[in-house]
């Protein structure tokens, strides 16, 4: 039986959900890298980041391979940084109203 469309969806942002998935992601917009370069730019132990790149290894965001004897992690599809400046939009968006509302709140001094 397949799974619905809405409870793919749902797994793929449950797989964001983590902030370490999210750093790591980001990091590999520039293109790929060897986990050591992730684990030097991310605060985690590297079992944490092992776990981490396993979740998005399994989720189908992240591709990993062998150069010689790194293994390196890479996005498996543009799309990926795509949906991240999406995030990016949508979250300077919300705060941008957030902002604004504050700021009508504090000037009008009452409430209404």
């Amino acid at each position: 039986m397949s799974v619905p469309l809405y409870q793919a969806k749902a797994e793929l942002f449950r797989t964001l959900g983590h902030p370490v998935r999210i750093r790591v992601l980001e990091l590999l917009q520039d293109g790929p890298k060897p986990v050591r370069d992730l684990l030097a730019a991310i605060d985690v132990e590297a079992s944490n980041l092992s776990q981490q790149l396993a979740v998005l290894r399994r989720a189908g965001m992240v591709t990993s391979y062998r150069d010689g004897p790194l293994v390196m992690y890479a996005l498996s599809t543009p799309d990926v940084a795509d949906l991240l400046a999406a995030g990016r939009r949508i979250l300077g968006a919300v705060l941008t109203d957030r902002d604004a509302l504050l700021d009508e709140l504090r000037a009008s001094g009452t409430d209404r």
